[in-house]
This record gives structure tokens, C-alpha cells and sequence, in this order.
């Protein structure tokens, strides 16, 4: 029966292969896109995907169901660990300005397998945003029209009751979603360019919102006897803010973007900062003026805004907020339609998904395949089905994508630049080059089955250490952990540090109310679990790390991502189980994908070198004393009939 287990070696062989890092080219700034957005370009593309259904939309349904006044408290948290999220893409954004976004910038730091997970996700995420924006374009309409359109449609074409999908077919929300594919597949500069139009409507839409809101506003609606400003206390604060994150997810665009940027390493972090700054301010500020212009439990969660004006006798501006919201929800249809294909592109480029979605049109030097067949998915969606049961999923695939992204700053700011050593092999590490050794001379080694190199009687004193190689000061206190390959421990610390935060906001999340823990336990688990969360950033803290001024980095690593990992985690575990089983579902789905397609077809494959049959090293100083340390490993395979089971070379 033994013989019908996986060797120890295949095992290996099948994790390196799950976690291999994407090997970038040389020449970042080559690409078959047209490098045409300027900084107000991404800017706009960025306001644009977040001030839109979520003003519209989310600021009138988190008021009245889940948070009441305190929607604002629940914005401010979400900008906040949006920020902290903006920040690690903009540093990945200015670093590797490929597109691709999230699932790009996995790649090429933490693995394979995860950064085909978060691209899956990202890519239901904006196919489902998509189609519920147009359905909210659509309702927004028809309401303009005292829903003759869903009456209409509902007396000729019929109605039915059927689990997931939608009462009746909205051929308005399909048509919209298929005009917007058809300019978007027109290229970059003619979606900028419509970008800018609805963009500056809904600007001054806004602007008029706030103007009126503050005229009209009633200090009473926020009074004890409306129920107060916080009705759901801070459950209903926090929970909030999770779903508020759906409003956030736009400045992904800028980086997906990157790609089509004049100059990335200027225009990405800019637009970044300067998006989210804005969107965020536009939401705390309309959501302020909606609960104090009417009491916030009588809010229409379908047009919120849009009721407010009428219910307080201005009908004509009503009908002006209407308008003007489905000039925004444009600008949110078009950064997904934009996005989208883009990421799937990055994937297919790199063999993880079907390869005829990596075809550019050569005049357009857009994604052309993956514009339409995306475009109509989207249009199917929001012809026949409910998505309002899925609003939630986009808060959690928004928040992963985060997670990784940041965990993912951290790995690579530990990493060895890439003109330090060669570029490493798939799933593997690089290959040792020639140093200097203690007397000056050359270090010469041969290259090992053991790609670890150990070079004993290092100077450990010397003022320039490598990224991922531990300080100075904490080796004489740490000096166990010198003999590992740079930035090893730090890798191992990020996962210890993830685990600690799951934990540690399991318990704060379930402690009290589902586990039901006594007061002594509860305690216990919270101090443990913070202390393992604090020793991990520590550990990871006493390491060098990269520092650059070529390009904008996030400060305070690895405070900052680790803030926003332990925030996003929460804020996941927040959302109803019904989020995580449908996520589940999806996960599920897309490990069938990998697992049948993408792992034989991936790139990353081409470059992985050939086994070789070294087992052992010896390092020789010339002009010195000989010191040697040999490293025994399991060969690859059997040996070859003739000759000895190990290899040693030697040079002197």
C-alpha cells in the first residue's frame, strides 16, 4: 500500500509549483497596451468607479437597515482601511506597473495558487458589481418614469417567483451593459474620454446634493426621538462598514490601469491618493446631509437621495439627483467593463486562464475577447437575476484582495532586489553568483541541488546587509536566525502573523456571542493571540528591508499593511455566513479551473529548470583557512546506473 503514496520529493515538487512567483521581465515599461492615461486620466477613471451606485445606492440602504445616522462613523473606518489598502497598490502599482492589479501583484511576491484565487475573485467581483449597477441604473430610471418601464415589462413580457433570479427581466440594465461594452472595446481614449463627461455631470450633481442638503438639513432627525444617532451600536457600525467597502473597490481601475500609463511610477500613486481622497469626503459629506434632511428609518433604500428632495417639496430637485446618479453609475459601469477584461488578460497572458482571452486587437490594443464575452456576462447577469442577495460577496472578495495585496508589501519589501541576485527560477531560489571572500579574492562555488548558499565566517559586522537579512543590533540576541536565507523568517512571520489576526478577530467576533466564552477564557485567547500578532511584526521589524526613492513606498512597513490585514480580516467575519458559503462556492470553482487548466498551462512552467543531481556544496575562501559546510539532500531521482549516488565538486 506504501507504494501507491506520493514520495516526499513529488510532494515538494507540488508545493513549489502551487507557490512559484511570476519572473518579470527586465523591461517593465514594454507592453503591447497603449500607454496613454495621464495622471488626471486615472484620477477620473478612479473617482469614477467609486462615486457612483454606492453614493447613490449604499448610503440610503446601510442608513436605514444596518447603521442608521452612524453610516458616517461607518464610512470614515472603510476609507480608513481602504487607505491602508490604497497605499500597498500604490507602491506595487509604481513598482510593477503591469496589469493585472491584485492578482498581478500576488504573483509576483507570495504564489501561483493565491494569485489565481484573488483574480478569480476579482473577476466575479466586478462581472456581479457591474450587473447591480445597471440594475440600479435602471430602477433609478424607471423611478423618473413612475416605474412604467417594470410595469411594462412585468403585463407583456410576465413575472415569476423563482429562487435567484429576478421578478421580471430588466432589458433596460442588459442594454446599458451592452452599449458600454461596445465604447469600451472602442480603446483606452475614447473610455477616458466618456469617463470624463459623466464624471464632471456627476461632480456637480454632488456638489448641488451638499449645497441643498445643508440648506434643508434638520438637526432633529438625528435626536433621541428618532432614535438616536447610532440605533445599532457598534455592531451595527462595524457591520456597516463592511458593506460600505463595495463603494471603495473603484480605485482598483487605477492600478489595473498601470498598464496604459504614461508614467506609472508617478501617475499610479497620485491618482491613487487623489481618488480616494475625494470619494471619500463625497460620501461622509452626502450621507451627512441624508439623514439630517429626513429621519433616517424613513429612507427609500432604492432612492434614497432622489425621495429625500421630494419628500421635503422639492420634486424638480428629485428629478435633477436622479439624473445626474445614472451619469455616475455610468462612470462605475465603465471602470468595470474596464477593469475586468484586463485582469482576466493578465491571467490568460500568463497561462492561468484560457488562452484566447490574451489576444490584443492590434489597432485598439485593447483585450478585445475578453471586452465582449465579459460584457455579455455581465448583461446576462443583470437581465435575469437577483443580485441583491449578492451585494455582500463583493465586500469580501474587495476585503481578500486587500489582504493579500498588503501581506504581500510585506513579503516583497523583504525580498532581495531583483539587480541584488538573478532572477530565480519558478518555484525556486536564485542561483548563487561569486562574492568576494574574506581576503578579497574570488568566492568560487558550484551551483547546488540545495539552493541555499552558506557562507561561513561572514562579516557580520558590515554596515550594508541585504533586504530580508537581520539587523545589526538583534543578533547577538537573535543570532539563531542569521544562518537562514534572506527573508525566510519574514515569510514565516507574515503567515504566523495572519494566523495570530484570524484568530485574535474570531475571537473578538464570536467570543461573546456564538462560542460563548467564559469572561477568564475569552481574556486568555485575546492576550494570547495579540501577543503572537505583536511578536510576529516584531520579529518581522528586525529585518532590513528594501529602501528606494525611485519609486513612492508605503511608510511605516510593516506597521501599515499589518494594520490593514487584522482590519480586513475583521471586517470579513463581520459578513453573514450566507456571504462566506456562496464565497466558498466560488473558491471551490476556481480550484477546478487551476487544478484542470491553469497549473499545466501556466508560464511559470516553461521556466523551471531541469533537475540537477548536486547534493552537496563546498565553499572554499582562497587566500584563507578552508571551512566547509555541507548541506546532505534528498536527490531528485534515483541514481543513474554507473555512478556514485552523491556528487562533489571542488574548486579552488
Amino acid at each position: 500500500m506504501a507504494r501507491w503514496l506520493p514520495r516526499s520529493t513529488d510532494l515538494t515538487r507540488f508545493c513549489q509549483k502551487l507557490n512559484r512567483v511570476k519572473t518579470l521581465e527586465d523591461n517593465m515599461m514594454e507592453t503591447s497596451f497603449n500607454r496613454c492615461l495621464s495622471t488626471i486620466d486615472l484620477t477620473l477613471l478612479g473617482i469614477g468607479g467609486m462615486v457612483g451606485s454606492g453614493l447613490y445606492v449604499l448610503t440610503g440602504t446601510v442608513a436605514k437597515e444596518i447603521a442608521g445616522p452612524a453610516v458616517i462613523v461607518s464610512f470614515i473606518i472603510a476609507g480608513f482601511a481602504s487607505l491602508l489598502a490604497a497605499l500597498c497598490y500604490a507602491e506595487f502599482g509604481a513598482r510593477v506597473p503591469k496589469t493585472g492589479s491584485a492578482y498581478m501583484f500576488t504573483y509576483v511576491s507570495v504564489g501561483e495558487i493565491w494569485a489565481f484565487l484573488i483574480g478569480w475573485n476579482v473577476l466575479l467581483e466586478y462581472m456581479i458589481g457591474g450587473a447591480a449597477v445597471a440594475r440600479a441604473w435602471s430602477g433609478y430610471l424607471d423611478s423618473i418614469f413612475n416605474h412604467k418601464i417594470k410595469n411594462f415589462t412585468e403585463t407583456h413580457v410576465g413575472a415569476w417567483q423563482v429562487p435567484f433570479l429576478a421578478r421580471y427581466p430588466d432589458f433596460l440594465a442588459a442594454a446599458i451593459l451592452l452599449v458600454a461594452t461596445a465604447f469600451i472595446s472602442f480603446g483606452a481614449k475614447v473610455s477616458s474620454w466618456l469617463n470624463h463627461v459623466f464624471s464632471a455631470i456627476s461632480m456637480g450633481v454632488i456638489l448641488f446634493i451638499l449645497i441643498m442638503g445643508f440648506v434643508l438639513a434638520q438637526p432633529k432627525n438625528w435626536s433621541s426621538q428618532e432614535g438616536g444617532f447610532a440605533p445599532y451600536g457598534l455592531s451595527g457600525i462595524m457591520a456597516g462598514t463592511a458593506t460600505c467597502f463595495y463603494a471603495f473597490v473603484g480605485f482598483d481601475v487605477i492600478a489595473a490601469s498601470s498598464e496604459e500609463a504614461r508614467n506609472p511610477q508617478r501617475a499610479v500613486p497620485r491618482a491613487i491618493a487623489f481618488s480616494l481622497g475625494l470619494a471619500t469626503g463625497a460620501y461622509i459629506l452626502v450621507s451627512l446631509v441624508l439623514t439630517l434632511m429626513v429621519p433616517w428609518h424613513t429612507l427609500d433604500p432604492d432612492s434614497a437621495l432622489a425621495d429625500a428632495f421630494y419628500r421635503r417639496g422639492y420634486a424638480w430637485a428629485g428629478f435633477l439627483v436622479a439624473t445626474g446618479s445614472i451619469c455616475a453609475m455610468n462612470t462605475v459601469l465603465l471602470s468595470n467593463l474596464f477593469s475586468l477584461p484586463r485582469i482576466v488578460y493578465a491571467m490568460a497572458e500568463d497561462g492561468l486562464f484560457f488562452q484566447v482571452f490574451s489576444h490584443v486587437h492590434p489597432r485598439t490594443q485593447v483585450p478585445v475577447v475578453g471586452i465582449v464575452v465579459f460584457g455579455l456576462l455581465m448583461a446576462l447577469l443583470a437581465l435575469v437575476f437577483d443580485l441583491e442577495a449578492l451585494v455582500q460577496f463583493l465586500s469580501i472578495g474587495t476585503l481578500l484582495a486587500y489582504t493579500f495585496v498588503a501581506a504581500s508589501i510585506i513579503v516583497l519589501r523583504f525580498q532581495q532586489q531583483k539587480g541584488d541576485v538573478p532572477v530565480p527560477a519558478a518555484g525556486g531560489r536564485p542561483n548563487p553568483e561569486p562574492h568576494e571572500g574574506p581576503s578579497g579574492g574570488e568566492l568560487k562555488e558550484y551551483e547546488s541541488f540545495s539552493d541555499k548558499l552558506q557562507l561561513v565566517d561572514r562579516d557580520k559586522s558590515k554596515e550594508q546587509r541585504e533586504p530580508g537579512q537581520l539587523k545589526a543590533a538583534f543578533e547577538p540576541y537573535l543570532e539563531f536566525l542569521s544562518d537562514f536565507y534572506p527573508g525566510e523568517v519574514v515569510t514565516v512571520a507574515v503567515v504566523t502573523l495572519m494566523v495570530s489576526a484570524i484568530c485574535l478577530c474570531s475571537i473578538l467576533v464570536f467570543g461573546n456571542t456564538h462560542l460563548h466564552l467564559p469572561t477568564w477564557s475569552y481574556s486568555l485567547l485575546l492576550v494570547l493571540f495579540s501577543l503572537g500578532f505583536l511578536l510576529s511584526l516584531l520579529l518581522i521589524w528586525a529585518h532590513e528591508q528594501q529602501h528606494s526613492t525611485q519609486t513612492f513606498q508605503i511608510p511605516l512597513v510593516p506597521l501599515s499593511p499589518a494594520l490593514s490585514i487584522i482590519l480586513n480580516i475583521y471586517l470579513m467575519l463581520k459578513l453573514s455566513y450566507m456571504t462566506w458559503l456562496r464565497f466558498a462556492v466560488w473558491l471551490l470553482l476556481g480550484l477546478l479551473v487551476y487544478f484542470g487548466y491553469g497549473i499545466w498551462h501556466s508560464k511559470e512552467n516553461l521556466r523551471e529548470p531541469c533537475p540537477q543531481r548536486v547534493s552537496a556544496r563546498y565553499v572554499v575562501f582562497p587566500g584563507g583557512s578552508l571551512e566547509e559546510r555541507v548541506q546532505a539532500v534528498q536527490p531528485s531521482s534515483q541514481p543513474t546506473a554507473g555512478l556514485p549516488d552523491t556528487d562533489t565538486d571542488y574548486k579552488r
